[in-house]
């Protein structure tokens, strides 16, 4: 069977599929690798070590002739109507943003994965790209802020005195939150962080944060997810955080509920209640934002209440691509593990008793398996649901490596989210 590598042609992403040590990964299943030219350059692969690892490299893929296509952010709809009917592919799906796409799969007879739905069990760890990428994400978010911040991060005591230690606060303690908290520790910040998850308290403090607990109900929903607060909730625990917020030099907010729009945390207002010269990271910004004002790859000065200076507020945007070497080791790694499940002998053939193939695959045989997007393109095009298969209540997405909660663009049992984004798990 052959296996077409894409190279990504979204503007900002730079990650990639395959790298040459999962192209060997790959053909030690029986695969036929083909890539396009060019596709690893930017996470620093070149043709040639895809051509020592063993691939074909071409200067574009005849998608009509390959049985599975590997790909890093969703498909355009004209790609999927082009695959041969039967065939297999492999990526981020966003389900719930791109559902021309998932019409395109169905209409094609395409059996998709779609890797935001992989579910929430030990075993699929290892092909969980949403915990991969924004592990990647959670320590990029944090680098931003220092070069933007006009002082040290650390403690420093010298001859010409002290200069005391940054206060970096975290809002949300998923994998990228966690990710965040330990990284700016590790540059020598002092770190407080808060989440509207119960358990999350001994993961911040096992990344060395200090868990702010705040007068809330908690607001877990089933799998370690969060759940949406409602209005006059979400208006207190915006009014507990404003003390916090406006003592932080650094404010990183990675927050969001599966499958809906990011949950606004902070408010301008609360943002020029800080000191001039501060920083604000909202890592939610592709997803409608944690902070009021927030745009995708834009830094924004806010002025200050008091009109003495301004906070930059900075909408991250591609955050996992801006590391695109590590990233795509990482995420191709979760594709290679994902086929590694389905291929017996050299063919690729599901099988749908595994909860995870089962769990992970969004479209196969004319069919929309997950059951909310089905629900969804019902709903866009007026009619009933089509018939949809088993995994209707088992897609999530598999917990942390390190074992904390997860952020990610997750869509748990909702349909997904940007792949930018981050879900709480």
């Amino acid at each position: 069977m052959k296996a077409g590598i894409a190279r990504e042609t979204l503007d900002g992403e730079r990650r990639v599929a395959a790298t040459p040590e999962t192209v060997k990964q790959l053909m030690g299943l029986g695969l036929d690798v083909e890539l396009e030219s060019g596709a690893g350059m930017a996470s620093g692969h070149s043709d040639d070590d895809y051509r020592t690892a063993g691939a074909t490299v071409v200067q574009s893929l005849n998608l009509g002739t390959l049985d599975v296509y590997c790909h890093v952010r969703p498909m355009e709809p004209s790609t999927a109507a082009a695959l041969r009917r039967g065939s297999v592919t492999v990526g981020l799906g966003s389900p719930s943003s791109e559902l021309p796409t998932v019409r395109a799969l169905a209409a094609g007879g395409i059996t998709s994965f779609a890797l935001e739905l992989v579910p929430r069990i030990s075993r699929a760890q290892s092909m969980d790209a949403l915990t991969s990428q924004a592990l990647v994400a959670g320590y990029r978010c944090v680098l931003e802020a220092a070069m933007r911040l006009p002082r040290f991060f650390p403690l420093y005591m010298t001859a010409a005195g002290t200069i005391p230690p940054a206060r970096v606060l975290v809002l949300g303690a998923g994998v990228a939150g966690l990710q965040a908290i330990g990284t700016a520790k590790r540059l020598g910040a002092r770190v407080s962080a808060n989440d509207i998850r119960p358990a999350s308290a001994d993961e911040v403090a096992s990344m060395g944060g200090t868990f702010i607990k705040l007068d809330l109900e908690t607001a877990e929903a089933s799998g370690g997810y969060a759940r949406e607060l409602s209005a006059d909730r979400g208006a207190l625990q915006r009014a507990l955080l404003a003390p916090h917020v406006a003592q932080a030099d650094v404010l990183i907010t990675t927050a969001a509920v599966p499958g809906r729009r990011a949950p606004l945390l902070v408010t301008r207002e609360m943002v020029q209640g800080m000191r001039p010269g501060s920083v604000v990271v909202d890592l939610a910004a592709e997803s409608g934002g944690n902070v009021e004002g927030s745009i995708p790859g834009q830094d924004i000065p806010i002025p200050t209440g008091d009109g003495q200076g301004t906070v930059t507020l900075v909408g991250i945007k591609d955050a996992a691509s801006a590391m695109p070497a590590d990233a795509s080791r990482l995420f191709a790694k979760n594709v290679a593990n994902l086929l590694a499940l389905m291929t017996r002998d050299g063919v690729v053939v599901p099988d749908f008793e595994d909860e995870v193939i089962a769990g992970t695959c969004l479209t196969h045989n004319g069919q929309v398996l997950h059951a909310p997007t089905a629900e969804a393109l019902a709903a866009l095009a007026g009619e009933a649901a089509p018939l949809v298969g088993g995994n209707a209540g088992a897609s999530g997405a598999s917990g942390s490596p390190s074992g904390g909660s997860r952020t990610g663009s997750e869509p748990g049992s909702e349909p997904g989210s940007e792949p930018g984004s981050e879900g709480v798990r």
